[in-house]
């Protein structure tokens, strides 16, 4: 029997090259070489250093050890997609900032200078130099918002790693749905 259609090998290393070059060119949320589908990774590790000045480690983990980090990536290539160019804009106005005043790259600073600059971007008080993109305590509060949501949200959705603030305020993991109105042990 005589195949439908007849590919000869120059056709198919056509369509092998165009599909491996457009598997390549995705803008943003790609599978780079890097854990993140968004960030990069000096992005990450700055995201890191201020979601752990929000929620710090104690005697419980702080933020970046619960996978806020994570949660904000994944948000940023789905549902929060719209505010990519805010991140991307708010993380580079941190480490300018950090710069102008105290010579380092956020993630590098001790942590009384870094919540020192916390402060200021809350305030709206961070060098207008390198907010011009985005207000100072516009990415605060959004960081503040989105810090809680990654800490305290179902860790479905790449945050709360292993139900760490659940754990921490002795809340149990929530039910399924239907599991309070079916037994389906009895099944």
């Amino acid at each position: 029997m005589e195949p439908a259609y007849k590919l000869s090998r120059r056709k198919f290393l056509q369509a092998a090259m165009v599909m491996a070059a457009a598997t390549g060119s995705g803008v943003g949320c790609s599978g780079a070489r890097t854990p993140w589908r968004f960030l990069t990774v000096d992005e990450a590790r700055t995201l890191a250093a201020l979601c752990d000045q929000i929620i710090p480690p104690d005697e419980d983990p702080g933020a970046a050890w619960a996978g806020v980090v994570n949660y904000i990536d994944r948000q940023l290539c789905g549902p929060l997609d719209h505010l990519r160019r805010s991140y991307r804009q708010g993380i580079a106005a941190v480490n300018q900032s950090s710069r102008m005043l105290y010579g380092s790259a956020f993630a590098e600073l001790a942590a009384a200078r870094q919540v020192d600059l916390l402060t200021l971007m809350e305030q709206g008080r961070a060098p207008a130099e390198a907010w011009k993109q985005i207000a100072s305590a516009e990415f605060f509060d959004l960081l503040v918002e989105q810090t809680m949501q990654g800490f305290y949200g179902d860790p479905r959705h790449g945050g709360n790693r292993e139900g760490t603030s659940w754990k921490m305020l002795g809340v149990p993991y929530p039910p399924i749905r239907g599991r309070l109105h079916f037994d389906v042990s009895k099944q």
